[in-house]
C-alpha cells in the first residue's frame, strides 16, 4: 500500500504555484528607439539566452521534488489486521522498607538464593508481563508517596526495563537522624488513586489494578477508603496481593553486625489484610495472600484469567521509504541550475 507519511507538506504547493506564475508569466519587454538598424549586430541565439529560458523551470521543478520528498512517500511492505483480547492494567507495587524482607527466598541445589520481597515481585511480574503481549500495562510504585514509573503502554520492553530498575529507598542519615522517613512508609490510598487516574481514559473497557503491598497504610493525602470509592465509581476492579502473614509477624532481613559482616536478623512486620480484602471486595476484584514464592506465581496465574476487551488492530511491520527517489534528483537539479546560472549570468540566483 502506497501513502504519504507527512501529507501536510503538500500545503506548500499553492505557494510554489504562485511563485511559478510570478516567474514564468509573460513580462512586458522594454525597448530602445534606435534608427540605425543596419548598424545592429546580426540576430542570433546564444547559449546564455537558452540557459536563461530554462533556469526558472529547473528551480521550480527541484522545489516541487523537494516538497514530495518532505511528504515522505512510502509503501507498506507488511500489514495485517487482527482482533486482540486486550486489558488495561496498572501494576501498583509497594516499595516501602518492609519489602526488604527475605521470606520469599528460594532454595536451589547449591543452597538458598536470598532475594527480597521486591526481588520476587519483579521476577514474577516480569514473567507475567511476557504472557500478555497485547495488553496495555502501566507501573506505579509507592512508599510514602505514589510515583508513576511507566504510563499505560504496549511497549513491554520499556516496561520491563523500568521494572528491573526499581529499588527500595535507602535510609538517609544527617547528624544521626533519618531525614527520609516518609519515603519508607506506605501510602496505599495515594497509590490506588494514582492507578485510577492512569486508567480513567484507557481505551479498553476492561480495566484493572493489581495492588501489591506487605504493610499497612500509615500515610498519604488520599485515604484507602477514598481510593476504593474512586475505583468503584470508575468501574475499575482492584486485585490485591498481600505478602506475609496477617497482622504483626516477624520476617528475616539482611543486616550487618558490628564488624560490618552481612547477617540475617528478624524484625516485626505488619500486614493489614482486612484493608486489602475490603478494597478487592468493594471493587469487584479478589484478594490473594502470599507467604511463599509459589504463592505469588499462583496469584498472578489466577489474575491472568481476566475478562478482556476485544480490540481490532492494524499491524504495520515494515515500511519502504521512497523519498530518496525525489530528494536526490531535486538536489541534482538545484546544483545544476545554480552552476548554469553562475556561468550564464555570473550570479548564484
Amino acid at each position: 500500500m502506497f501513502h504519504f507519511a507527512n501529507p501536510y507538506y503538500f500545503f506548500l504547493l499553492p505557494t510554489l504555484g504562485l511563485a511559478g506564475w510570478l516567474v514564468l508569466r509573460r513580462r512586458i519587454r522594454t525597448g530602445l528607439a534606435f534608427s540605425a538598424v543596419s548598424a545592429l549586430p546580426a540576430h542570433g541565439t546564444t547559449w546564455r539566452v537558452v540557459v536563461a529560458r530554462f533556469l526558472p523551470a529547473l528551480y521550480l521543478l527541484a522545489l516541487f521534488l523537494v516538497i514530495i520528498a518532505l511528504a515522505r512517500p512510502q509503501t507498506v511492505l507488511s500489514r495485517s489486521h487482527r482482533s486482540a483480547d486486550v486489558i488495561a492494567m496498572e501494576m501498583v507495587v509497594d516499595i516501602s522498607g518492609s519489602m526488604n524482607a527475605l521470606d520469599l527466598s528460594i532454595r536451589t541445589p547449591t543452597g538458598v538464593k536470598h532475594r527480597t520481597r521486591l526481588d520476587a515481585v519483579k521476577e514474577t511480574f516480569s514473567d507475567f508481563v511476557e504472557k500478555r503481549p497485547d495488553d496495555l500495562i502501566g507501573l506505579v510504585t509507592f512508599g510514602g508517596y505514589a510515583v508513576t514509573r511507566v504510563p499505560l503502554t504496549a511497549d513491554l520492553e520499556a516496561l520491563q526495563h523500568v521494572l528491573s530498575g526499581i529499588e527500595i529507598p535507602r535510609e538517609v542519615y544527617i547528624e544521626g537522624k533519618v531525614v527520609n522517613q516518609e519515603e519508607l512508609l506506605t501510602a496505599i490510598g495515594d497509590a490506588l488513586a494514582m492507578g485510577c487516574a492512569r486508567l480513567r481514559d484507557a481505551e479498553p473497557v476492561s480495566r484493572i489494578i493489581v495492588l501489591l503491598s506487605d504493610g499497612e497504610s500509615n500515610t498519604g493525602a488520599v485515604t484507602p477508603e477514598a481510593g476504593t470509592k474512586l475505583a468503584s465509581e470508575l468501574g475499575i476492579k482492584v486485585y490485591t496481593i498481600g505478602i506475609g502473614a496477617p497482622g504483626v509477624s516477624t520476617a528475616p532481613f539482611m543486616a550487618k553486625d558490628i564488624f560490618g559482616r552481612k547477617t540475617i536478623r528478624r524484625a516485626n512486620v505488619s500486614l493489614d489484610e482486612e484493608l486489602l480484602r475490603r478494597i478487592a471486595d468493594e471493587t469487584g476484584g479478589k484478594y490473594f495472600n502470599v507467604r511463599d514464592p509459589r504463592g505469588l506465581e499462583d496469584a498472578l496465574e489466577d489474575i491472568d484469567e481476566l475478562e478482556t476487551t476485544k480490540v481490532e488492530r492494524d499491524i504495520y511491520t515494515q515500511y519502504n521509504e521512497l523519498f530518496p527517489r525525489f530528494l536526490y534528483p531535486a538536489l541534482v537539479l538545484l546544483a545544476a541550475a545554480t552552476s548554469l546560472n553562475m556561468l550564464a549570468a555570473k550570479r548564484l540566483i
